[in-house]
């Protein structure tokens, strides 16, 4: 059981998912409040990566080093958000990415097998975290493709609406690569919208 357990968090995540008060119960001691200060690492690049995170609060990202050893940042995540590497977890690979807190963190925890477990035995849990997991997934590949597909300010402006919070907290040197652009080119297009 968990120290100074305070679920109020996680019945967010799961209220109205069709969870019964007697599943969630279950299903809540089986996750475990952790903290992150700044800059830890939750996964390190050729590790395998063995559970999976709720962000309650803080800033997270992921990160690869490119083939000329540039830091660009992968992914961004906050408060609400599924931190997971899913070919490391699912298919047991080592990572590529390195995910590292922003700011100091708290975030619920639950290892792979306990999310088996749970996955295997709860119908109601299976159908709220495979959603929350395709969701991810979509966001991610969505991202993907608006590098390709979009410019840089749409880009931009997508991030401001979807993820207000990531704008107004993390640095702009992380924003730009993950929008595919250098910090020159970020400022020059918030410089733009802000006249």
């Amino acid at each position: 059981m968990i120290d100074n357990f305070n679920p109020h968090f996680l019945n967010k995540i799961f209220e109205g998912s069709g969870i019964t008060k007697e599943e969630l119960k279950s299903i809540l001691s089986k996750y475990k409040q952790v903290t992150f200060s700044k800059n830890d690492y939750l996964l390190q690049e050729g590790q395998v990566e063995k559970k999976y995170w709720f962000i309650e609060s803080g800033f997270i990202r992921s990160y690869i080093i490119d083939t000329e050893g540039n830091d660009i940042t992968f992914n961004l995540y906050a408060s609400g958000d599924v931190v997971i590497d899913y070919a490391s977890i699912f298919f047991f690979a080592p990572t590529r990415e390195n995910i590292q807190a922003l700011t100091d963190c708290v975030c619920w925890e639950i290892s792979f097998e306990d999310f088996q477990e749970m996955f295997n035995t709860i119908t109601s849990f299976r159908e709220q975290q495979r959603g929350l997991l395709v969701g991810s997934y979509f966001a991610l590949k969505e991202h993907s493709i608006s590098l390709i597909a979009d410019e840089a300010k749409v880009r931009y402006l997508k991030l401001v609406k979807e993820k207000p919070q990531i704008i107004q907290n993390v640095s702009l040197k992380h924003i730009a690569t993950f929008l595919g652009i250098t910090d020159t080119s970020l400022s020059r297009i918030r410089k733009e919208i802000s006249t």
